[in-house]
């Protein structure tokens, strides 16, 4: 653990729950913005009208955030968040991502394939309404069904009202439910981007770290009716400079956090959940370097390693999140704040009555999460080409979904339609390659004798005192099963068998059912018959996690409901996709002996550029290279123009893109990225170290002005 995560932290777990929050900390809902504690720390408060302004202004840009930046349209977001759109629209004679875009006219903006972007409109409260559809006496499981469709049909009742596109928002883990209200709008057509080099200057070796020197922006058009769309509400450009100290908005779309998990939940993501994503990523990231580093072709190259971005963007910041978990003073204290929670809710009778058991049922389903955890990491590697298809047909006979007679029949007709697919896919022909199916099942069958022991009955039913290679030689040399026409025998046969058990009676069909289907004949196909086994475990290990997801469904929300009880709406939700503004002041920090700047400015791109050696030394794979574009033009800029800074914004992945707001509404930067050492912030709040880094607008507006010949682009964003 770095030493810095070591420190003493001023706020974490403890303060959130108990509900003495840090000063700019929280994610918060636009229903309860805590505008008593800005005024109180920085003597400024926005009213309705400013709320509702950013809110109206701000777009969810799929997984991302941007915001309208001009009465015809415009919508500024990161670089980044726009790399797919980008990269979509470029081909080989024209690529865009790498030599950036300008359009010069509005005939010249490119159309974006499906890309779709929402504002939200209207925010309504509809808890009440779902929680009383739970009836004394529910099972978690029938109370949980309940909520879902009284939360379902609150939603279609609003959007019929309103002609706008609901989605559903449960807050506080079940503590209140939200229907936000999104006009939507579904023809996108890009008008600037800068060089992707800019845009990820520095690469993923600077990802994550400050000062850093990235363009990170572009900037697209909404369209509706095939003319530019007129938004009420738009961002304007600043009218006075941002400094160090200055109080700053952050309206956008956070992800996900974790911050209202019980310490249990914690623990079994720091033991189990959180090593595993990180194998998991790092995997996937030597598979796209080996497949990159065996391309035919430089065009080829190009394209696999534009998918490593996301890969690494991920593992960088699960690291961080992980480090986090690791901190023993942090769990020390995130502990003590759910034990100072539980002796409250002990202490009021009608608390106790409600959730006096809710953690240690929470406990009761970490535990089933952890015996199955195993299981399910054992039998994740059965993926060769035949076993894959084998252990498809095993599923459709031996555990058929199971379809409620109230779902809609869109939705049954979508699974069906999925499971036609997984059928034709399981029977169909395919090039069987005989070496490397036997490769993939002894890798999966060491890797399951490593995790669950050779005593084990999958292990022990499929070695059969065997090493796994030799195990696995066995049973791919002795399968009937390559040819498309003997799996399409196996699945009519056990289909046939299926349909004839639903005449028998209850007590025959379920023996029927027990005893395997007699229509998969285990025992005679030595492969079929580990594929039986690995199904078998696979449907356990889903049984156990439905079980354990029906007690934390059930009891969240009642821990939740005790902790307004206690503390009220002075804690914030966790991140869920959804709306948010945080706030904070434009603030250094203390690292390396020294204190980081504030600001980074284009003489820093430049003195970065130069210090690694210029493009001619292409230092680490070219992370510091400029475009040509840049080194020529370089004279034309104003260097001292401000490219980054570095805020207390509370905020994590999906609030890239995010306008950065001052105090009069207007947009003075974009949100991209976190520092390292904030990283943690998925669990618990570090006032010292948490800081954001975003672009400052000036360098946007220098940028189209000088090195783009973009003024006419200036012009609509009203500069």
């Amino acid at each position: 653990m770095q030493p810095k995560l070591r420190a003493v932290l001023t706020s974490i777990g403890l303060a959130l729950i108990s509900g003495g929050l840090a000063a700019d900390e929280g994610m918060w809902t636009f229903d309860n913005i805590p505008l008593k504690k800005m005024m109180e720390k920085y003597g400024f408060a926005p009213d309705a009208a400013w709320l509702k302004h950013a809110q109206l202004s701000a777009v969810n840009f799929g997984g991302g955030s941007a915001s309208f930046i001009s009465s015809n349209g415009l919508v500024i977001t990161n670089h980044h968040v726009g790399r797919g759109s980008i990269q979509r629209l470029s081909t080989p004679q024209n690529d865009y991502f790498r030599n950036g875009f300008i359009a010069k006219t509005m005939e010249d903006e490119l159309k974006v394939p499906g890309l779709t972007v929402r504002t939200v409109v209207q925010m309504e409260n509809v808890t009440s309404a779902v929680n009383a559809a739970v009836k004394p006496g529910m099972s978690p499981k029938d109370a949980q069904e309940a909520r879902q469709r009284a939360f379902a049909e609150a939603a279609r009742s609003l959007a019929e009202k309103t002609g706008l596109e609901p989605r559903q928002v449960t807050l506080y883990r079940g503590g209140e439910y939200w229907v936000y209200l999104n006009k939507v709008h579904t023809d996108l057509r890009l008008v600037a981007a800068p060089e992707g080099q800019l845009g990820f200057f520095g690469g993923d070796l600077d990802n994550f770290t400050y000062p850093r020197h990235d363009l990170d922006f572009c900037i697209f058009r909404v369209y509706e009716n095939d003319k530019p769309y007129q938004p009420t509400n738009f961002l304007k450009m600043p009218s006075v400079p941002l400094k160090a100290g200055d109080l700053t908005f952050v309206v956008g779309n956070p992800g996900s956090t974790s911050r209202l998990l019980t310490y249990a939940q914690m623990c079994y993501n720091r033991d189990y959940t959180a090593p595993s994503a990180l194998a998991s990523l790092n995997s996937r990231r030597d598979a796209i370097l080996a497949e990159a580093a065996a391309a035919p072709t430089a065009e080829e190259k190009r394209r696999i390693m534009n998918s490593i971005f996301g890969v690494e963007n991920s593992l960088k910041a699960q690291t961080g999140y992980y480090k986090g978990l690791l901190d023993v003073d942090a769990m020390e204290r995130i502990k003590n704040a759910e034990f100072e929670l539980r002796a409250k809710i002990q202490a009021d009778p009608n608390l106790r009555a409600e959730a006096g058991g809710s953690h240690a049922k929470i406990e009761e389903a970490v535990k089933l999460n952890i015996s199955a955890f195993k299981e399910q990491q054992a039998t994740s590697g059965f993926t060769g080409d035949l076993m894959g298809r084998l252990i498809t047909i095993v599923n459709q006979v031996m555990d058929p979904p199971q379809q409620p007679a109230d779902m809609p029949m869109a939705q049954a007709q979508a699974r069906e339609r999925l499971a036609a697919q997984a059928r034709e896919r399981a029977i169909g022909e395919f090039t069987f390659d005989k070496d490397k199916e036997i490769a993939a099942l002894a890798s999966a069958l060491e890797r399951a004798q490593k995790e669950l022991g050779s005593g084990h009955p999958l292990v022990k039913s499929a070695l059969n005192g065997r090493s796994p290679k030799d195990a696995a030689k066995a049973a791919v040399d002795g399968t009937q099963l390559v040819q498309a026409a003997a799996r399409k025998e196996l699945l009519d046969a056990a289909v046939s068998a299926y349909k004839a058990s639903q005449s028998r009676l209850p007590a025959q069909r379920g023996q029927w059912l027990d005893g395997g289907r007699a229509a998969i004949p285990a025992s005679k196909d030595p492969l079929l018959a580990i594929a039986v086994n690995v199904q078998k475990m696979q449907a356990n290990v889903r049984q156990s996690q439905a079980k354990s997801q029906e007690i934390i469904n059930e009891h969240a929300p009642r821990i939740a409901k005790a902790r307004f009880a206690v503390y009220g709406k002075e804690i914030y939700p966790d991140a869920t996709g959804t709306l948010r503004l945080t706030y904070g002041a434009v603030e250094t920090y203390n690292a390396n002996g020294t204190k980081i700047q504030p600001f980074t400015t284009l003489y820093g791109l430049y003195d970065r550029h130069i210090g690694w050696g210029g493009n001619s030394a292409a230092a680490e794979n070219g992370s510091w290279t400029l475009p040509e574009r840049w080194l020529q033009m370089k004279d034309k800029l104003d260097l001292s123009t401000p490219i980054n800074f570095v805020h207390t914004v509370d905020t994590i992945g999906g609030n890239s893109g995010s306008p950065v707001l001052n105090t009069k509404g207007e947009i003075v930067g974009l949100l991209f990225d976190g520092i390292i050492e904030s990283l943690p912030n998925n669990y618990y709040y570090d006032e010292k170290y948490n800081r954001s880094v975003s672009v400052d607008i000036r360098a946007v507006l220098e940028s189209l002005n000088k090195m783009y010949d973009a003024a006419h682009i200036v012009e609509q964003m009203g500069k």
